[in-house]
């Protein structure tokens, strides 16, 4: 299993695009430095009415497949 940790900031304009399905994918680059991508589907449930901001976790299995996603700060 990877974890990647980052920190993320998106306003409520910027959400809306990923609702509306106008981008199917987010792009973080996580402490390290590597960029990690990510279907956008996966930060819904931290959206609120002013978007979205935090450090989160992201695991992976060791196929690079979505483990869970979740915020930690």
């Amino acid at each position: 299993m990877q974890e990647y940790y980052f920190f993320l900031r998106l306003t409520h304009d910027q959400c809306l695009a990923y609702y509306e399905g106008d981008i199917e994918y987010i792009q973080v680059v996580e402490d390290g430095g590597k960029r990690i991508r990510f279907p956008a589907t996966h930060i819904r449930r931290f959206v609120s009415s002013i978007g979205v901001s935090g450090r989160f976790r992201l695991q992976l299995d060791d196929s690079n497949k979505f483990i869970a996603l979740e915020k930690v700060a």
